[in-house]
């Protein structure tokens, strides 16, 4: 019995990763959200109730999804597994509750994502920190000098691409001359992301193949990528 609460409230590596990552992007979102029009409290409660609806609904969008095995086991509800999670429910629910937030409080849409844009790109590299740790967002195998052993195998460090790429990214963003049009920062930081996956996707050992070397995830970004570019135009034009 005490073997399985531990296992149940005993936080993976990958998961303190990211807590850590988001504090030290709060505390950096801080020092810039007020440039933006944005109070300090206010990127505060943002973030905050923003994370709690997404952990909050991730959970419960899986479990809405099996419902069936948690009828049988219901303490798995509250259990710190990250495998029992839905992160595309969870996002869902979080951007719905931050939009609510925002709307309530005044808050300008792309002022604010601008000033949560340091808590995005720290997050990101977090999370690729994370996927180290527990061995998740592998890379093909490989024959060079810099593979590193998992899963059986001598693999690309796709995580350690995946955090370096995010560190770049926020390194550039963060030194960037300040942008005083409303969300070309944030879109900007959106659009490197997808255009990191997209080169990031070509040594995973975990994408999903279409034919001829093309990978799905490869083809989102390229699509999440173009919509972008036409958002950084349309608010440049709008803000011109």
């Amino acid at each position: 019995m005490l073997t399985t609460f531990r296992n149940l409230f005993s936080p993976p590596r990958h998961m303190i990763l990211l807590v850590a990552a988001a504090w030290i992007g709060l505390t950096l979102t801080e020092k810039r959200a007020e440039r933006h029009g944005i109070s300090k409290e206010n990127i505060n409660n943002i973030i905050f109730y923003g994370l709690l609806a997404f952990v909050i609904g991730g959970r419960l969008s899986f479990v809405l999804q099996n419902t069936a095995a948690f009828i049988k086991s219901p303490l798995g509800i509250i259990s710190v597994n990250p495998d029992m999670f839905d992160p595309a429910g969870g996002a869902a629910v979080a951007f719905l509750v931050a939009l609510i937030y925002g709307q309530r409080s005044g808050l300008l849409f792309w002022d604010t994502l601008d000033a949560l844009t340091p808590f995005f790109a720290i997050l990101s590299i977090g999370m690729g920190l994370g996927h180290l740790a527990a061995g998740t967002a592998f890379g093909k195998e490989t024959d060079q000098s810099w593979g590193i052993n998992l899963w059986n195998a001598t693999r690309h460090p796709t995580q350690l691409y995946e955090t370096v790429a995010s560190l770049l990214i926020f390194i550039l963003l963060w030194f960037k001359r300040h942008d005083t049009r409303p969300g070309i920062l944030f879109l900007t930081f959106a659009a490197l992301t997808a255009g990191s996956q997209l080169f990031l996707h070509t040594f995973r050992g975990d994408s999903t193949l279409i034919s001829n070397g093309v990978r799905q995830e490869q083809v989102i970004s390229l699509v999440v990528l173009a919509a972008l570019f036409l958002l950084i135009e349309h608010r440049l034009k709008e803000n011109s």
